[in-house]
């Protein structure tokens, strides 16, 4: 992975690549972003640039063959962690290194790519994976090993906020005496998941969300496609340059959870006073309990973005809006009036609390139901102002 292969994040770059040349290498980083913002394709440049002793702020000039072998993440000092499950190839105690080649085809494909790509490519999106304590024994064997090149070994560790307690004791001690020329490069998309006396240990480098601009140069350059539809697109994507390649092909969930959003919306609307709309919000609520867990998530994340977009539109906030819905026959103008002071908190505190009952398996259609009817009452409630 080339640094100009990374998109913006300029000082980032420039800050590892100084590091390295100076020869002052954090032993446990934590790279933390937003979905999008390109920490995993950081990570894999900073650690071919170690690996293959690059210099002059790119990963060209080193060891030859050692950069050829990151062209397929196949190098033997680089090792790699990641959220996994049981799924029909691994039936009992999942771990990263059974799942080798879907993880390198992911990195090919999608380097941007987030959680629920990597599931629907283990074809898993009905499970929600974990880095478990089997894990992090496999971490620790492969890390007491010499290194095989006889320089530095590097652990890239994936959303470790997936990381369960007990995975995460026992690779503390680890992590806050590795062995010798021994880098971990943990990776996260919300660092509060992860247990504090791990990110204590880490040297913290934030991501910020891409700019508009730099979404717009690559989508142009990789894409073929016309400024204006890349400018447009860009805008869409908040910053998000794994989101704009899904528009790109229009193959982006947001289509499909904004069907489902619209038809919610106007259950809970028509469900006031109107007994045999619960049905409605009922057989809704159903179907998207059908659904594996982290498209769940992923959909109520959705919807609470979708209801700040309205709120910031509701007060003509419009700069800030970058939502544009794809169906004809809903209009966020029109939408937007109902969210307001008086609402907006309690339905970001009813989808946070569904999130947060889901990722904790709780009964998905019970936990929809009971959001459904909640909104109901939310979405009638008049403006204080």
């Amino acid at each position: 992975m080339q640094f100009s292969d990374v998109l913006g994040q300029n000082h980032i770059k420039n800050h590892l690549t100084t590091s390295v040349d100076a020869g002052r290498i954090a032993h446990a980083q934590l790279f933390v972003g937003p979905e999008g913002s390109g920490t995993l394709a950081m990570a894999l440049a900073y650690a071919q640039y170690i690996l293959c002793n690059n210099t002059n702020g790119e990963n060209l000039g080193g060891n030859d063959s050692c950069n050829i072998k990151f062209k397929n993440f196949s190098h033997p000092d680089l090792h790699f962690a990641f959220p996994v499950t049981t799924s029909d190839k691994v039936k009992s105690k999942p771990v990263s290194k059974y799942y080798l080649n879907e993880w390198r085809q992911l990195l090919n494909q999608q380097p941007y790519g987030n959680l629920f790509d990597w599931y629907k490519l283990l074809g898993v999106d009905n499970k929600q994976g974990l880095i478990r304590v089997d894990e992090a024994q496999e971490i620790i064997k492969s890390l007491t090993l010499k290194s095989y090149e006889g320089g530095y070994k590097i652990m890239i560790i994936w959303m470790a906020e997936k990381m369960n307690t007990q995975s995460a004791n026992k690779l503390l001690k680890l992590i806050e005496e590795p062995p010798e020329k021994t880098i971990f490069i943990l990776i996260a998309e919300d660092e509060e998941q992860i247990i504090g006396t791990i990110r204590s240990r880490c040297q913290l480098l934030r991501f910020s969300p891409l700019p508009e601009e730099v979404i717009a140069e690559a989508l142009v350059k990789n894409y073929q496609i016309v400024q204006s539809e890349a400018t447009k697109i860009a805008h869409q994507s908040n910053g998000n340059y794994n989101k704009a390649c899904d528009l790109v092909y229009q193959d982006s969930e947001d289509i499909q959870f904004e069907k489902w959003f619209i038809i919610w919306v106007r259950s809970a609307f028509k469900a006031r006073g109107n007994k045999a709309a619960i049905h409605d919000l009922m057989a809704w609520s159903e179907e998207i309990a059908k659904t594996g867990r982290e498209t769940q998530k992923k959909f109520l994340k959705f919807c609470l973005n979708y209801f700040r977009q309205a709120l910031l539109l509701n007060y003509k906030a419009n700069e800030l809006v970058y939502l544009e819905p794809k169906s004809d026959n809903f209009k966020i103008e029109n939408f937007a009036p109902f969210v307001h002071d008086a609402n907006i908190m309690e339905i970001s505190e009813e989808l946070e609390n569904a999130i947060y009952h889901i990722e904790r398996n709780g009964h998905s259609k019970i936990i929809l139901t009971d959001l459904s009817i909640k909104l109901t009452r939310l979405l009638h409630k008049k403006s204080q102002a």
